[in-house]
């Protein structure tokens, strides 16, 4: 059993959920107790040229990293830095002397070899252990993976790594490519093995590792709480405490889970991370977890949606993400061109010489429902719902949806309303709706591409209103539980996006401004438009 290690990616991996930025205090607090639990390996966080935010586990060299390490060093603990092939140069790597990392993880894709190969020796030259660390092992075939290995052979890193980057692997797949490895392997270079959670199978295809009692050395990659991207990465605190009940009695829980109560959790709250439906799609695919989560952040999809999309995803594209791929396929599923002039006229004709008052669907539509009431008896606008069926006190002229999931989430309910319903074609061609091109309509900040309220007002601006009231445009709340005046409607939006979607919206309604004139009767943060 002393033949397997354990290696915290905590810094690093789980930096990508709150873009590295955990705050000095936190990385140092982290780092110390990971030794405290006597971790073999603590990953501190990635080496990337230019990089010197102290709040942050980026680092631009390795003498900046020595300032966040304990000052009483366990010999037993190892720590390391990963740098992506590319993501620096050799000449910003000082030789290593021991006061710093002592190891150093290079990742890279499978056209890199070459190049990363010569730069792993420059590295060993330099005095660093080295890990290997291919992406995305399981997209290699055996060929290739056995010349990889010869390479390696060569080189004579410290570790070779096992990668599931899509965490599509089974205990099958894992071990039969194991074997491959060990095989031709030389004895002396460790394994690693880092996996994805898609699948919920981390923890198992880690228990298959050890349960086989390797021969050689064994590095199994974890993350406090399973902080990572995506569906996240297999748990430090749950391998730790099997090891210590099944195997060996050799790590102290105690100081992970003061890491969890005290650093994580908290993040947890404001970025989520973990298993879903939409990661398992990805992984059953065989397709980078980040087209998942771009398809999810859009908040318009269905899963069957997400599914139909990621199956659209070539096959050569799937292991590695292409944000302008997965967002050409976004538009052009949700987008059937339509000719929308007769739907154009049909808005002018309703709208002409009327004000427009349009309810977007925060928690003011309920909370200050009598200045709504009176502003409909006093001003009798045309009243447009956003994306739901307004409060039963608001009579509404038409009911404007946009988003996939909303409109499957209220098309039961429209009943005799069926007539009242402003669609875009992506939603439906139903000659009983009045239908406008959605592809017409989209804003060209990305956070706020298909905004429902703004793809509206975008709308109406074509067809010649120039005079708008908005209610419930509360704006995206912090804590993102009091969006809504429907808790059902409440999404899973990250609290950073929320913020990048409250920015981007202020300055669409500065531009509007320009050439409307827009009237807030409910309170919103989007009020501030009028100075920025």
């Amino acid at each position: 059993m002393n033949r397997v290690s354990l290696l915290d990616c905590t810094l690093r991996d789980g930096g990508y959920i709150n873009d590295f930025r955990f705050g000095k205090r936190c990385i140092e607090t982290i780092i110390r107790r990971l030794q405290d639990a006597k971790l073999e390996i603590v990953e501190c966080g990635f080496l990337q040229s230019g990089k010197c935010d102290p709040d942050r586990s980026l680092f631009g060299g390795v003498e900046a990293i020595k300032a966040y390490l304990p000052e009483e060093r366990s010999a037993s603990t190892m720590f390391v830095a990963m740098i992506a092939y590319g993501d620096i140069s050799l000449e910003e790597i000082s030789d290593c002397d021991g006061s710093s990392v002592t190891g150093i993880r290079l990742t890279f894709h499978e056209k890199e070899i070459e190049d990363a190969f010569a730069f792993a020796v420059a590295l060993k030259e330099k005095g660093y252990k080295v890990f290997f660390q291919p992406v995305g092992t399981m997209t290699y075939t055996d060929r290739a993976l056995l010349a990889l290995i010869d390479k390696v052979n060569v080189l004579q890193p410290f570790a070779f790594y096992l990668v599931d980057t899509l965490g599509s692997m089974y205990k099958n797949d894992l071990l039969r490519m194991y074997y491959l490895v060990d095989n031709n392997l030389d004895a002396k270079v460790r394994i690693g093995f880092h996996s994805h959670n898609n699948l919920q199978l981390s923890f198992s295809n880690a228990q298959e590792l050890i349960l086989m009692h390797p021969k050689r050395d064994i590095i199994i990659d974890t993350s406090v709480y399973g902080m990572g991207r995506g569906a996240g990465n297999l748990c430090t605190e749950l391998l730790t405490q099997y090891i210590n009940r099944n195997i060996v009695q050799r790590y102290d829980l105690l100081p992970i889970l003061e890491c969890v109560d005290e650093y994580i959790l908290p993040i947890n709250l404001q970025h989520s991370w973990g298993y879903s439906v939409p990661y398992y799609l990805a992984a059953v695919n065989g397709c980078h977890p980040n087209y998942a989560s771009y398809l999810v952040d859009r908040q318009t999809l269905c899963v069957r949606d997400i599914n139909n999309i990621i199956r659209t995803i070539p096959s050569h594209k799937k292991p590695l993400f292409d944000k302008e791929l997965i967002k050409k396929l976004y538009q052009e599923y949700l987008e059937r061109s339509v000719d929308d002039s007769g739907a154009i006229e049909e808005l002018k004709a309703l709208c002409r010489g009327r004000r427009v008052l349009i309810l977007a669907p925060g928690q003011s539509l309920s909370t200050h429902a009598e200045e709504i009431e009176a502003y409909i008896r006093e001003q009798s606008p045309v009243v447009f719902g956003i994306n739901h069926i307004p409060l039963p006190c608001y009579k509404f002229d038409r009911i404007f949806v946009s988003n996939l999931k909303r409109f499957k989430g209220i098309d039961d309910l429209l009943g005799e309303n069926k007539g009242k319903v402003v669609c875009t074609s992506n939603i439906s061609t139903d000659k009983n709706f009045c239908v406008l091109n959605y592809a017409s309509y989209l804003n060209d900040d990305d956070a706020i591409l298909d905004n429902a309220g703004l793809m509206l007002i975008n709308i109406l601006k074509k067809a010649g209103v120039t005079k708008f009231a908005l209610a419930g445009y509360d704006g995206f709340d912090h804590a993102g539980s009091k969006n809504y005046f429907d808790e059902r409607m409440i999404n899973s939006v990250e609290a950073e996006k929320r913020e990048a979607i409250n920015r981007a919206i202020v300055a669409y309604f500065k531009q509007a401004r320009e050439s409307v004139t827009i009237d807030f009767i409910t309170p919103t943060t989007y009020e501030e438009a009028k100075d920025v």
